[in-house]
């Protein structure tokens, strides 16, 4: 396994890897890398060689957001790539991805309006640029992306099929712990307390399954009961809980096809997202 830190070294080996007729997986992370990384990893080497980028991008983060505290540790992220067999680590520094002066953003309408974007106005064109710039970087046949930023997901896979990008995007499962919370990188800002009370946003997410695996179709009644869950845990504040089209992200009445519930709660200071996406066909 290498780590590189330039532009040009990643492309230099991934033509060489593209002469020999070898296919790319790429799974972009910003570190501190756990099991659910290693999830996407794994999937990814369903292709010959897989290249994991680990930046921590400054501009998907808001003036008053986590970027200087966001947990690092590259020799901890470098061990764990190489046990699951990753080819290439890209880790550039900020002046490596943008330079001096940088001055071109990529942007998007509709899907970027609700959810995480409301309270996180600069987040998703910051997602958009970075990804976009790793894509042309690292030119993967298939890039792999969590469910749990389910936002995320079904906006790239938007921009990808947008902009005509020459690759496949693969949505791979949330991981959980064995208590049932998401895994998270930020799950380490959590004190024990805030850990046990975290717990109730998969409550919440599972009580949501288990209402609409019973036939419930209405999502304001899904929402309401998912609400009064979260509202017991007195160190949980709602920032969102809503049910939307999983392809458009606007908002459903009925849960009927691919709809993402998704809710973000601060614990603590600590925000965190969970999510369910449903596949109903009646």
């Amino acid at each position: 396994m290498k780590i590189v830190s330039t532009i040009q070294e990643v492309r230099e080996c991934v033509n060489a890897w593209k002469k020999e007729g070898k296919t790319v997986g790429f799974v972009p992370t910003m570190g501190y890398l756990h099991e659910g990384h290693m999830s996407l990893i794994d999937a990814a080497r369903e292709n010959d060689k897989v290249v994991v980028s680990i930046f921590v991008n400054p501009m998907q983060f808001g003036p008053n957001e986590d970027l200087a505290s966001y947990p690092r540790d590259l020799e901890h992220d470098a061990k764990m790539c190489e046990a699951h067999k990753v080819d290439l680590i890209f880790h550039p520094t900020s002046e490596e991805m943008y330079g001096d002066s940088f001055y071109s953003y990529v942007d998007m309408n509709v899907l970027t309006e609700d959810l995480c974007g409301l309270t996180r106005p600069v987040h998703f064109r910051g997602v958009c640029t970075v990804v976009t710039k790793l894509f042309n970087i690292v030119m993967p046949d298939k890039a792999y992306f969590g469910q749990k930023d389910a936002q995320q997901l079904a906006i790239i896979r938007r921009m990808v099929k947008d902009l005509n990008m020459p690759l496949q995007i693969v949505g791979c499962p949330i991981v959980r712990e064995p208590d049932g919370l998401a895994k998270s990188s930020r799950n380490t800002y959590l004190s024990e307390e805030e850990h046990r009370a975290a717990l109730v946003l998969s409550r919440s997410v599972f009580l949501a399954r288990d209402m609409i695996g019973r036939g419930e179709r209405d999502c304001k009644a899904v929402l309401a009961a998912m609400t009064a869950e979260i509202e017991k845990e007195p160190l949980a504040r709602i920032d969102y809980v809503k049910a939307v089209d999983f392809e458009n992200i606007q908002p459903v009445t009925q849960i009927k096809g691919n709809v993402l519930i998704a809710i973000a709660v601060y614990i603590g200071k600590t925000r965190l997202i969970d999510n369910l996406v449903t596949d109903i066909i009646e």
